[in-house]
């Protein structure tokens, strides 16, 4: 199941076990089942601290295996061979039950502790997602660190009649003892946030009583993860904020274009980057998103949970997000059959007719992508050609299960009241109506800037970039911005990286000048005195 260069990094890993690990199975006859049950044995043969049973529980799903500590009731379960970006979460739940212990704050931990009530935990994937790992590394540590805390992972290709059921159409999908209880990308803090009602409370109060900065980063993606390291190896006193470190490389795969880097995917880089960040003296705050920023001689940035972070300087690394094609049901079947990111969803339309909006690189490359899961792609574009490279137009067209519609304008999103089942476009030349019996929409129109909080505050240009000069200055003193959330053309990650060093050496020279100047007229009051 594991070749042997997998196997060599693995048994190192399992070399840190301070305590045995059990492994219990539920299989079945299936394939899948003969696969999980050699990749158990592969585990099992990496190290003496582990041994291999089967379950007893015969209405357990199937094939399924737990990770647990012998003689204690399993909490960690994979319903699903745990591969592609899921074998980290594998690795991880083999050392965190077997005594390694995690990178994560001891207040953390602490709090995971104390959480009261039974959370029996079910998150549906699917294995070439990139936002799913994050969700099910932080339930599982949660539940080695709780006895009344357990989860599964399902994988959700595996167990079509479940997501069917279920009515699941996008990953990762949390269920909280039976109920739906979230989607989308969560670490441990987001958990803990919304299963400790006074945590949003205590973090805000702790932000709040914070003394002020030099320098503030507001956005934790290539721009702001530069712009931090820039700020710390001046010798100041820095902080960043962020909703999640990495932005919108966490929903990224391939990455090519990144110099000196000759391939890459998206989270794996967005990792290096928090990893750098946290090489230095920064004062990282995730899980925050900024609601206001008030101009003063300290700038505040006021956060959703109620805190105030006070700085000298401000960089605005903000990023983007989807665009939206704002339609009658778009926002309505958002999850229930519209997505935006195929590689995390498609899994979850296997033999399904989709459609995809958007004929540039990123449309062209999802529905690329889609045909070999889908059983049909129709990919609608508002213009009369495709915008995408010549080399993904040529494979696009030659795929059989593929049609592409141009002159093609979206006007509504239909459902059932619970999940997708067609659009209507019109025809831009003929402005005929016509609609398409569909399960899945994935939108792929390109970004939108993340500044719906800073209206009236600092100077935004038609498409709500951040209007900046040469040296990375908005119109507010001492506030500066980077990255695709600017007016600077070409968002790409190699330019976000230096427009974040150049924001941040920008900033700096400000409080230098600024320093300066105030000590100038401290002295002519001095005088004049």
């Amino acid at each position: 199941m594991l070749d042997a260069n997998i196997k060599a990094q693995l048994k190192n890993y399992l070399d840190k076990l301070a305590h045995p690990v059990e492994l219990v199975m539920s299989l079945d006859d299936s394939a899948k089942s003969r696969e999980m049950l050699g990749l158990l044995e592969d585990i099992r043969e990496l190290s003496d601290k582990i041994s291999l049973r089967e379950s007893s529980d015969a209405a357990a799903r199937k094939p399924m295996f737990s990770v647990t500590r012998p003689g204690e009731e399993p909490r960690v379960h994979f319903a699903g061979l745990p591969m592609g970006h899921e074998f980290t979460s594998l690795v991880l739940a083999l050392l965190h039950v077997g005594g390694h212990p995690p990178k994560v704050e001891p207040e953390v931990l602490d709090q995971i502790r104390e959480l009261e009530g039974e959370y029996k935990f079910e998150t549906y994937i699917s294995l070439s997602c990139q936002n799913c790992p994050d969700v099910v590394q932080a339930l599982n540590l949660m539940a080695v660190f709780n006895p009344n805390i357990s989860h599964v992972m399902i994988d959700g290709a595996l167990f079509q009649d479940e997501v069917n059921e279920r009515q699941i159409m996008s990953v990762p999908t949390v269920y909280l003892n039976g109920e739906q209880f979230a989607q989308g990308r969560m670490g441990v803090e987001d958990f803990l946030r919304r299963l400790d009602s006074k945590a949003a409370e205590r973090e805000a109060e702790k932000i709040s009583a914070k003394e002020p900065f030099d320098m503030l980063i507001v956005g934790g993606g290539p721009a702001g993860a530069s712009a931090a390291v820039y700020a710390a190896r001046k010798g100041i006193r820095t902080g960043l904020v962020a909703e999640r470190m990495g932005g919108q490389l966490l929903d990224t795969m391939d990455i090519e274009n990144f110099i000196s880097v000759p391939k890459t995917q998206g989270p794996q880089l967005a990792a290096q980057l928090e990893a750098h960040v946290k090489e230095y003296d920064i004062d990282v705050m995730t899980g925050q998103r900024a609601e206001k920023l008030v101009p003063g001689e300290l700038l505040e940035v006021h956060l959703a949970n109620g805190a105030v972070v006070r700085s000298r300087s401000v960089v605005l690394a903000t990023g983007a997000r989807w665009r939206e094609i704002n339609v009658p049901g778009e926002r309505e079947y958002r999850g229930r059959g519209v997505g935006y990111c195929p590689h995390c969803d498609g899994p979850l339309f296997k033999g399904k007719p989709i459609a995809v909006i958007g004929g540039g690189n990123s449309g062209v490359e999802a529905a690329i992508d889609l045909a070999g899961i889908a059983s049909h792609v129709t990919l609608l574009e508002f213009d009369n050609k495709l915008r995408a490279d010549a080399v993904l137009q040529k494979k696009l067209f030659s795929l059989p299960n593929v049609r592409v519609i141009t002159s093609a304008q979206t006007t509504e999103i239909h459902g059932d009241g619970s999940k997708v089942t067609g659009l209507t476009y019109k025809d831009r030349e003929t402005n005929e109506l016509h609609q398409l019996e569909l399960d899945g929409v994935f939108i792929q129109i390109g970004l939108l800037p993340n500044t719906d909080w800073l209206k009236g505050t600092v100077e935004l240009n038609r498409f709500g970039e951040i209007v900046v000069d040469e040296r990375g200055q908005t119109s507010v003193p001492g506030v500066f911005a980077a990255g695709d959330v600017t007016t600077v053309p070409h968002k790409q990650i190699v330019i976000a990286v230096g427009e974040g060093a150049k924001a941040s050496i920008s900033a700096f020279d400000y409080l230098i000048r600024s320093s300066v100047d105030n000590s100038g007229e401290q002295e002519k009051v001095a005088a004049s005195g």
